[in-house]
């Protein structure tokens, strides 16, 4: 989800939910704590140099458990971020705390804002010679039992 169509959601809400990806809320006392852009410049298993930039929300938890964010204050704080920080319309990503720190991409269903699982990807798929079908299938096939990827198996 990009920006654009949070701030449209968000203006239809009478409260902000975030539905995690095993359907349990984050907390309803949920603060947003950042709201930053990301930039990650990078060079994948092929070697082709790519960027990547993204509008970074971080949801934090506490133990002021009457503290409620309204939609409004949420579209007040992305306004200002929008001028100081001078954000592009670009796609959200959401981070939340659980066992480690998760990171999610955004959607949206009947009202509540969705933290979607994310997964890693080669980027790279033709010159790793990782056919198209395999790349979907678990990852965890590409590696033997030492812990290293064999000659054939498609690892990078």
């Amino acid at each position: 989800m990009k920006l654009s169509e949070l701030k449209t959601h968000l203006q239809d809400l009478s409260d902000i939910r975030f539905r995690l990806p095993n359907n349990e809320y984050v907390p309803s006392h949920f603060h947003v704590t950042e709201i930053g852009k990301i930039s990650k410049q990078f060079i994948d298993c092929g070697g082709t140099i790519r960027q990547d930039d993204t509008i970074n929300f971080q949801l934090y938890s506490a133990d002021d458990f009457d503290h409620r964010l309204a939609p409004q204050k949420l579209v007040n704080i992305i306004s200002l971020s929008e001028k100081v920080l001078e954000l592009e319309d670009l796609e959200i990503e959401v981070e939340y705390q659980s066992n480690t720190i998760g990171k999610y991409r955004l959607g949206y269903d009947e009202g509540d804002l969705l933290l979607l699982s994310t997964q890693t990807d080669c980027l790279a798929k033709e010159k790793c010679e990782i056919p198209v079908s395999k790349a979907k299938e678990n990852q965890a096939v590409l590696v033997n039992d030492s812990g290293c990827c064999t000659p054939g198996s498609g690892c990078c």
